[in-house]
């Protein structure tokens, strides 16, 4: 099968002065289905593998393909469309509007699609049912705890129906029992097809995966 992400010495360098070397000569393969771990150290680079492989930030070296496709040849309205149709993001600040609904804030993964409103309601209840939270629809993130606020979140990347989830230390800001109760969900997420990379720092989280990948410095290895 075609990679969701295949990574062919890729490299990221900021410009200075100085220079800084983020990602060095990067190459990995990330199949459909998987679940892979990120671990490293803070500074290590994991926030800059993330930015590459959502299409956030360009490479200036090697090459990406997503799904497929030759990213680097893009230009960045095509990247953007791109990342719309294919990636959704989760990250550990969840950026949930705190004035709309559940409902509402997971519709707004569509909105910039052109999507009916009526459709993209019924796709965000949809992806609230998924993640088990079809009937906090109508609660305003006030009232959420954070484990639901987090599912919402996932919801409303899952409403884009991406091939890949990227995850940034999803459980950063949850209690233990709660951060379980998002890991089961990953992990059930996983058994449905969809491919799973998830950044973090902590090493139960990182067992959760099939394979982890560790950074330091840049550096990429398995």
């Amino acid at each position: 099968m075609t990679p969701v992400i295949s990574f062919s010495g890729v490299g990221l360098t900021y410009p200075g002065p100085p220079p800084v070397r983020a990602l060095r000569d990067a190459s990995v393969t990330v199949r459909p289905g998987e679940y892979v771990t990120v671990v490293g150290p803070s500074g290590s680079g994991k926030s800059t593998f993330l930015n590459v492989a959502g299409l956030l930030d360009r490479p200036t070296e090697g090459v990406y393909e997503l799904d497929g496709v030759d990213v680097s040849r893009l230009r960045e309205r095509q990247r953007a469309a791109l990342r719309g149709q294919r990636i959704g993001f989760v990250f550990q600040s969840f950026h949930l509007l705190p004035y709309r609904t559940a409902t509402e804030n997971v519709a707004l993964a569509r909105l910039y699609a052109g999507v009916p409103r009526r459709q993209r309601a019924t796709t965000a209840v949809e992806a609230l049912d998924r993640v088990g939270l079809a009937h906090r629809r109508d609660a305003l993130p006030l009232v959420l705890s954070g484990g639901e606020r987090q599912r919402v979140a996932i919801a409303r990347a899952l409403a884009q129906r991406p091939s890949l989830l990227l995850c940034d230390e999803p459980t950063g800001n949850l209690d233990s029992a709660t951060a379980e109760n998002l890991l089961e969900l990953l992990d059930q997420l996983c058994g449905d097809g969809l491919t799973l990379v998830v950044i973090t720092h902590d090493r139960q989280v990182a067992a959760r995966g099939q394979r982890t990948l560790t950074i330091r410095d840049g550096v990429l290895d398995e």
